[in-house]
C-alpha cells in the first residue's frame, strides 16, 4: 500500500457518505482556522502526512507548517496552522490526530532508545509487529525517530525463525533450501536466521549462507560469547526481552542491530490536539 491509498482508505473507513454532524451544523462557505496544539513533551513525527491527508480532503486549504518532523517538542508548541473551509478542517481532524500522535509516540520511544544506544554504533530496529494496514506509517515513524526498518514485510528479506528451522528439519537444511530457492529465482535479497543456542550458531556458520544471525533471548553473557564464536562472519542481530531499562545491558560491542516489537505494537501515543480558534 502507497500512502495516497492509506489517506483514501483511511478517509473513507471515517467519512463514509459523509460527516453528518459537520454538515449539519456548519456552513459550507464558513471559514475557519485551527492549530496543532503539542500537550506532551517528546518527538514530532506525522507532520508530512497531515499535509498530505489536508489536501486530500480539500486542495484550496492553506497548510502553515511550524515544526518538521523529527524536531523535538514541549508542551505547549504548535505544530503548524491549517486555514480554509471550516468542513474541511473538521472532516480531516480525526485522521491527522491519530496519525500524528501515534507516529510521534513510536518516533519519540524510538529516539529516546536510539540516543542511548548511539555511543555504542548499535542501531535500533523494528519488527512485523505493527497494526495490520498501518505498517507503512508506523515504520515511517521508527525512521523519523532515529531507528531503521527491519524487513517491511515477508517479501524483501527471508528471516528463518524458530518454526521455520523446525519444519524445514534444522538449521542446516533450512539456510540450504532458502538459498537454493534465491538462486533458482534469481533473486539477491538477504538471509537472517533465528539461532536460540550456540551450536544452533556454529551450524548457521558452517554453511557459510547467513547474511545475519539473530540471537534471541540470549542473556548478555550468552550474547557475548555468541559474538566470540560468529567473529564478524556475519551480522548481529539481538532480540527478545529488552527493554528501555535494560538495554544498555546489552549494548555489547560487536553487536549491530536490536530490534524491538515495542516501537510499534504497545507504544503510547503522545498528546496532541487540533484546536479551531
Amino acid at each position: 500500500m502507497d500512502i495516497t491509498s492509506f489517506i483514501k482508505q483511511s478517509l473513507q473507513e471515517d467519512i463514509e457518505q459523509g460527516d453528518y454532524t459537520t454538515l449539519s451544523t456548519i456552513n459550507k462557505d464558513q471559514q475557519g482556522k485551527a492549530k496543532l496544539l503539542v500537550k506532551e513533551n517528546g518527538v514530532l513525527a506525522g507532520i508530512d502526512l497531515a499535509k498530505l491527508i489536508f489536501q486530500e480532503v480539500d486542495s484550496t486549504l492553506n497548510f502553515q507548517q511550524l515544526l518538521n518532523d523529527s524536531d523535538e517538542i514541549k508542551k505547549g508548541d504548535i505544530a503548524f496552522i491549517v486555514e480554509g473551509k471550516t468542513q474541511s478542517i473538521l472532516i480531516a481532524e480525526r485522521l491527522v490526530l491519530n496519525c500524528m500522535q501515534r507516529m510521534s509516540g513510536i518516533a519519540t520511544i524510538t529516539s529516546e532508545l536510539s540516543l542511548l544506544l548511539k555511543p555504542y554504533g548499535i542501531k535500533i530496529l523494528d519488527t512485523r509487529k505493527t497494526t495490520p494496514l498501518n505498517r507503512l506509517i508506523e515504520k515511517w515513524a521508527v525512521r523519523i525517530g532515529g531507528g531503521l526498518n527491519h524487513r517491511f514485510g515477508l517479501y524483501d528479506m527471508i528471516l528463518i525463525k524458530d518454526n521455520h528451522v523446525d519444519s524445514a528439519g534444522g538449521i542446516k537444511n533450512a539456510l540450504i533450501k532458502a538459498q537454493q530457492f534465491l538462486q533458482k529465482n534469481k533473486m539477491t535479497i538477504p538471509i537472517e536466521i533465528e539461532t536460540r543456542n550456540y551450536n544452533e550458531i556454529i551450524e548457521a556458520l558452517s554453511t557459510g549462507i547467513p547474511d545475519r544471525i539473530m540471537l534471541d533471548n540470549f542473556d548478555p553473557n550468552a550474547i557475548k560469547e555468541a559474538v566470540k564464536i560468529i567473529n564478524g562472519q556475519c551480522e548481529i542481530e539481538i532480540s527478545g526481552g529488552i527493554t528501555k531499562e535494560n538495554i544498555l545491558h546489552y549494548a555489547i560491542k560487536g553487536v549491530d542491530f536490536i530490534s524491538m516489537g515495542v516501537l510499534t505494537h504497545s507504544v503510547k501515543s503522545l498528546d496532541l490536539s487540533l484546536k479551531i480558534n
